[in-house]
């Protein structure tokens, strides 16, 4: 099982909890895990990720162990203590400003 740590914007989209649990066969990397974010939460297909393209949106972060994973491959594998479900993924909204 999968922990994921939603922002605000996208659990209230979804109606859930800030951790989501994701069932996820090996390998576990972001794009399995938001496959099943998606399938589990169609409400939010296109919010992380764009619809055609499936990369990142512009204004979310993916974080995994205290580290910035947002620009390692989509099929890059998680850390062993997210896959376990030890560790939480977090998607965290990005702003930006001046």
């Amino acid at each position: 099982m999968i922990r994921v740590v939603l922002p605000y914007h996208l659990r209230n989209l979804a109606r859930t909890d800030a951790e989501v649990q994701v069932d996820v066969d090996d390998p576990v990397t972001a794009r399995t895990v938001l496959d099943a974010i998606e399938a589990r939460f169609p409400m939010l297909g296109g919010t992380i990720r764009d619809h055609g393209t499936l990369k990142r949106r512009a204004y979310l972060r993916y974080f995994a162990c205290n580290e910035d994973i947002s620009h390692e491959p989509d099929d890059a594998p998680l850390p062993s203590t997210v896959a376990s479900g030890e560790e939480p993924l977090y998607i965290v909204g990005a702003i930006s400003g001046g």
